[in-house]
């Protein structure tokens, strides 16, 4: 086990931003042992995400408000497995916990999932190194409960010479015992002399160990012990002076000689001792690092909480040995994401209905008849009843939708489902020598492409993240969502979820498609590299973390999509209002068809013909779909709205308008039109985020294939299923 990522150098100092005089808390900890939900529960709604100064970073930081009065300001850090990274993530949780004295956390609190807390100590033997007061937050007791014997507080406490407090985010346990432990280690300090070397004791790295830390001590304003490790394992910190570097080089030198004749007279039975690592040729100082962290991790644990004989495999065990298979794994996860989809489908339908029928008769009659009591010019009614209120009361309908899809989305997740679909999905990564953890942020993409884009940073190699970064787009984000459900509830009636469900399989297949002609073309000498991968245990969803997730993804959605809306349908309606020669009537009273709005469109509905719907209302909403996807929505409300001057009938508009673009095929002109809503680029906020990850040529080259590749996609599936339709 490497205890560095080569080539991960460290970073710029981070610091974060609090008031005068409140002590800067760290919420530190592995992936999925709780963190983010015990941030939740500590900070409540007191809490900010953005990127930590001078970084890329997303971290969320809040005000504890602790019992008392007492302010704390908290951060929640990414999870990491080490502070020798190999990601921007976890580069970011070494920069902040090695700052120099001044800009460091005055404290970390660290996340320990008791059903797995090997690899928990690993990360923070680490820790204990920067010479920060820990206080040891206990999660996941539960879970580790119905496993056999958990390590307790106290147990742990003795072992650790660090205070270590039970906590449940869910229920809030421990939080007010939490506190009063961070209080005191922010009075007292949190550890005993001598026990931050307490990994290496006895270890064959302890002597040369204290003679770098005895001699890198004041030559740098990171912590000494830290410092003379990062140099052990190879790492090269800014600032070292150079006879320092030689004097950890010469004694990882020397380590590495002497484990490698330990372990060949261990081999010719000169010797009884052993290091337990293979130790032949490769062997050097970071590996027998590793060692020393694991070992005190294992002998910790033993002490702590020694495991029953015979102990019996756990209700998660038994599931995943079943959910988990070659066989089973894949058509379980489509069978769940079908049901999904269909019951979103069915159970929204009879609320968009009524709201839709709310806003196309009392709020647009209303407006229209105040408006009129007023004497209000044409422009302005045009402008807010058949621009705003139609555009945005037709996005308003697809609420229930939403909601409905993101409590589905957020039980699967609390339950601990989501994270399995990364390692049912490894195999189909590694078609395109992908990662088993590149399927995250594609995932991710399923919400918005924008944030999914930000979460291509979790891959380690450049390679990845480029070809990752050039597949997001190809990932059916909630706001194409919401145009599926329209068209296909228009034109496929009950069959309108499975119709969803297909795009979605369909997104996936795509990612596969383009993933297998990008990479030979752009990628050639990509590598593959195994799947690491925690995963929680399964647990029943709770209504407080499952509706706060819902809300945070329906208001950003609302928030983002509302914007957008406004803007699109006021850019619309004007172009609309607008002749594009003269003779064609004035400001606000030309026909839609004679408007520039309209002879733009009308001029660029013949490249879609062959797909079945060439028609300008449907290169109208393709064109406001480049902007934003919720503008496709708006505007084919806008354009039957304005054509026809009254309530819009767009189910009867959409209809006749695919009858006579396909020739009597509508079903399959419908179809072809989502294909190539499907494919093409989602928005220009996708394509700002690509070019920040990927670069300006590869965004370009990514936004001319989505384009060609929709254009290819949507033709050939109108001229084979017209075949059947």
């Amino acid at each position: 086990m490497s205890c560095h990522a080569p080539g991960a150098g460290s970073g710029a100092t981070a610091t974060a931003e609090r008031p005068a005089g409140t002590p800067f808390v760290a919420l530190v900890g592995n992936p999925n042992v709780g963190k983010s939900t015990l941030f939740n529960a500590l900070t409540g709604a007191h809490q900010r995400v953005g990127n930590w100064p001078g970084k890329t970073v997303s971290v969320a930081q809040g005000d504890w408000r602790t019992p008392g009065g007492r302010p704390l300001r908290i951060a929640d850090l990414p999870g990491s497995y080490s502070l020798l990274p190999d990601s921007p993530d976890e580069a970011l949780v070494r920069d902040v916990l090695t700052a120099p004295a001044g800009e460091r956390p005055d404290t970390v609190v660290f996340a320990l999932d008791a059903a797995n807390p090997a690899r928990n100590l690993y990360l923070l033997s680490q820790i204990l190194d920067t010479d920060i007061p820990v206080v040891v937050a206990l999660t996941m007791t539960d879970v580790a409960a119905r496993r056999g014997a958990p390590p307790g507080p106290d147990a742990l406490a003795r072992e650790l010479a660090l205070p270590v407090v039970r906590v449940e985010g869910r229920s809030g346990t421990g939080l007010d015992l939490l506190a009063d432990a961070v209080w005191d280690a922010l009075d007292t300090g949190s550890r005993r002399p001598g026990r931050t070397s307490a990994w290496a004791a006895g270890s064959s790295v302890a002597a040369e160990l204290a003679e770098l830390a005895a001699a890198a001590s004041g030559l740098t304003p990171h912590p000494a012990r830290w410092l003379a490790v990062s140099l052990l394992c190879g790492e090269e910190p800014p600032a070292v002076p150079a006879a320092l570097a030689e004097r950890a080089g010469a004694a990882a030198d020397r380590l590495a000689a002497e484990a490698r004749a330990t372990g060949k007279a261990a081999a010719e039975g000169d010797t009884g001792t052993g290091t337990g690592l293979d130790l032949d040729t490769d062997t050097d100082a970071e590996l027998l690092v590793a060692e020393a962290r694991y070992a005190w991790a294992h002998a910790v644990i033993e002490r702590a909480a020694p495991r029953p004989a015979g102990a019996r495999p756990t209700l998660t065990d038994r599931v995943d040995r079943l959910l988990l298979s070659r066989g089973f794994g894949i058509p379980f996860f489509l069978a769940v994401m079908w049901g999904v989809f269909q019951a979103t489908t069915v159970l929204a339908k009879p609320l968009q209905d009524g709201l839709g029928d709310f806003v196309a008769g009392p709020v647009s009659g209303g407006a229209d008849r105040l408006l009129e009591a007023v004497h209000a010019p044409g422009w302005l009614t045009g402008l807010l009843v058949d621009g705003l209120i139609n555009g945005v009361g037709q996005l308003l309908t697809f609420v229930p939708l939403m909601i409905i899809m993101f409590l589905l989305l957020a039980l699967l997740e609390d339950s601990g489902y989501f994270a399995r679909a990364a390692f049912v999905a490894d195999r189909l990564m590694r078609t395109l020598r992908l990662p088993g953890r590149a399927f995250l942020p594609l995932v991710v993409g399923f919400g918005c492409n924008v944030p999914a884009l930000a979460g291509t940073r979790i891959l380690n190699r450049r390679s990845h993240r480029m070809l990752v970064g050039l597949l997001i787009p190809y990932m059916s984000c909630t706001a194409r969502l919401a145009v599926y459900v329209m068209i296909a509830g228009v034109f496929f009636g009950s069959n309108s979820g499975t119709v969803v469900f297909f795009l979605y399989v369909a997104s996936v297949l795509l990612v596969v498609g383009m993933g297998l002609i990008l990479r030979p073309l752009l990628f050639r000498d990509m590598k593959e590299e195994p799947l690491v991968l925690e995963l929680p245990p399964y647990r029943l969803p709770t209504l407080r973390v499952t509706g706060a997730q819902v809300w945070q993804k329906l208001s950003a959605f609302l928030r983002t999509a509302g914007g957008i809306i406004v803007a699109t349908a006021a850019g619309v309606w004007l172009l609309m209002a607008i002749p594009a020669a003269a003779g064609h009537g004035g400001f606000g009273k030309v026909d839609v068809e004679q408007s520039v709005f309209g002879t733009v469109t009308r001029a660029t509905a013949p490249l879609v013909a062959p797909a079945g719907f060439g028609d300008w209302h449907a290169t109208a909403a393709l064109g406001t779909g480049l902007i934003a996807k919720e503008g496709v929505i708006s505007t084919l409300a806008q354009t039957y709205s304005a054509e026809e001057d009254g309530d819009p009938k767009l189910t009867a508009s959409l209809h006749a308008t695919f009858e006579e673009s396909s020739g009597g095929h509508q079903r399959a002109a419908a179809l072809a039109f989502l294909v190539f809503i499907l494919a093409y680029t989602p928005c220009f906020a996708t394509l700002a985020a690509q070019r920040a990850e990927i670069g300006t040529r590869l965004t370009v080259i990514g936004f001319g294939i989505q384009l060609a590749a929709a254009w290819l996609l949507s033709v050939g599936v109108f001229q084979i299923a017209r075949l059947v339709w």
